[in-house]
């Protein structure tokens, strides 16, 4: 039987080591856990009530350890972590693995007509956008106009990128050809994510010490987040989008055509279990840089407030 839940437990920081890429694996196979998706508003209610009044030092009589850092984990996989406002739900990370293994198994299944390609493009783009946005860094609102023109910029740059690799893969060998779909994917995060965060690029992120004192808003910093994010999503299809299409050309799916949806899917599902956690663990979600890296105005605002900060910290984003 667990003990009784402690006074003194930080519960704003992840149950394990974030300093090694182990304990932030552990950390986001809970995060993006898909069973996540199915919990109740009354659970995800209930994981609200006891971490905020954890936090303001409530504890409900007989409350395990265990059951804090349960009660963490749906928290942060459903709460905005900068706004704590309630997630859009296929937004959220635990929605990852059922969404994108149904979109990318449509899109490694239907990828040889030009309006396939386009459709399940505009499919994939469209869901990243809204990761993109109920993922975002920093608590600044975007408005609807802001979010329509990012939303436009995005699918269309990454469906005419789709687009045009499609049509360089007509000169190449068939088996490279199926790689479009990954190299389209690739190419589109690099421009949807930017696009998506643009506001964080103009406007800049919050910083802060490590105790969590808001020190300014940075545009370096929001770089080197969505640097970080665009490295891991792409990190996130490479074994889904690649291997898969090995391993399917290997058991010679071509000769039994009705299983090749289902098997896709399967096994991009199967992929994406694994690479989705351990791809967001390959950064820490709590970021940092020097001083020295910040725009020179806010590094003089850091040095006359507080000269003992060398390094600042802020939330990259998922």
């Amino acid at each position: 039987m667990s003990e009784e839940v402690s006074r003194n437990i930080n519960i704003k920081e992840p149950r394990w080591d974030q300093g090694t890429f182990t304990g932030r694996a552990k950390h986001f196979f809970m995060v993006t856990d898909p069973r996540n998706v199915l919990l109740s508003s009354e659970t995800l209610e209930e994981a609200r009530v006891t971490v905020e009044n954890y936090r303001a030092g409530i504890m409900k009589p007989g409350l395990t350890e265990d059951e804090l850092w349960r009660a963490k984990y749906i928290y942060d996989s459903a709460f905005h972590p900068d706004t704590g406002e309630k997630m859009f739900v296929i937004g959220r990370m635990s929605a990852q693995v059922p969404m994108n293994m149904s979109i990318t198994g449509c899109m490694l299944t239907f990828y040889r007509t030009t309006p396939a390609v386009v459709f399940w493009q505009w499919v994939n783009q469209s869901f990243n956008a809204i990761v993109n946005y109920t993922n975002r860094s920093g608590d600044a609102p975007i408005t609807v106009n802001q979010l329509g023109a990012a939303y436009a910029s995005a699918t269309t740059g990454a469906v005419v990128t789709a687009l045009g690799l499609k049509s360089l893969a007509t000169r190449l060998p068939p088996i490279i050809s199926r790689f479009v779909p990954f190299a389209a994917v690739a190419a589109a995060n690099c421009i949807n994510i930017p696009f998506m965060r643009q506001r964080e690029l103009k406007y800049g992120i919050p910083v802060t010490d490590e105790n969590g004192n808001r020190l300014g808003e940075s545009p370096n910093a929001a770089r080197q987040a969505i640097v970080q994010v665009v490295v891991s999503r792409i990190g996130m299809a490479m074994p889904a989008m690649g291997n898969v299409d090995l391993l399917c050309l290997v058991i010679t799916l071509h000769r039994f055509p009705i299983l090749n949806a289902p098997v896709q899917v399967g096994l991009v599902g199967l992929c994406l279990v694994f690479a989705t956690p351990l791809c967001c663990a390959l950064f820490p979600q709590k970021s940092s840089m020097s001083v020295s890296g910040l725009e020179e105005d806010l590094q003089e605002r850091i040095r006359k407030t507080s000269p003992h900060i060398t390094t600042v910290y802020f939330n990259k984003g998922l």
